[in-house]
């Protein structure tokens, strides 16, 4: 499989961009699989972070069963479900000098048909929401004192972060390019708002 550079790929909708391939592209999952864990193991620790006073009081096995989760999920989305539903992965590698480098790359544009609409928006939907309750997380559990979770939700957002912060790295192309897009977003949603108020009687 080819890839190359993310800035050279188009491949996947992100930040509201609008996909001019989408209507060429089927809409059927074709990895019904890797679509279903991409999901499962990150809902799963949220669902048992939530439930776990009400249904278990030992929190030693809530703890370990919330990063057993945590940890299939890192390593699902960084290695499976990234390559197989929006053709982008992300790595480090320590060259002969010993330096690390992070590498990110998504799949050649001439491979966008290897690709479907509806598996890029579940693994945008799930890579940007599920970190969202962790940060709600945090601050309710330092807001109600119940430190003995801090460092569970602070690993389960550092967690979800990472792939998130990577995966935009590989669809944007880097630091600079992520920062054009998301003020490139800000300007077209505040377009929109000012056309409609225009169109309003």
């Amino acid at each position: 499989m080819l890839y190359l550079s993310s800035q050279d790929s188009q491949d996947a909708p992100l930040f509201g961009e609008d996909d001019g391939n989408v209507g060429l592209r089927k809409s059927r999952i074709r990895h019904p699989l890797a679509s279903f864990f991409h999901l499962f193991f990150r809902t799963s620790a949220i669902l048992v972070y939530l439930l776990c006073d009400i249904f278990s009081s030992r929190f030693i096995a809530c703890m370990v069963t919330i990063i057993l989760l945590l940890s299939c999920d890192f390593w699902t989305v960084k290695n499976v479900s990234g390559r197989l539903l929006v053709g982008l992965r992300w790595w480090n590698q320590v060259d002969e000098d010993g330096k690390s480098h992070w590498v990110f790359e998504s799949r050649k544009t001439h491979s966008l048909s290897m690709t479907s609409s509806a598996e890029s928006r579940i693994f945008w939907l799930g890579l940007i929401v599920c970190p969202m309750f962790w940060i709600v997380f945090v601050f309710s559990t330092i807001i109600s004192f119940k430190i003995k979770w801090l460092a569970v939700v602070i690993m389960g957002l550092v967690l979800q972060w990472a792939n998130l912060y990577g995966y935009v790295r590989c669809k944007v192309g880097g630091k600079s390019n992520l920062s054009s897009m998301a003020k490139n977003y800000l300007g077209v949603q505040i377009f929109k708002q000012a056309m409609k108020k225009t169109e309003d009687p």
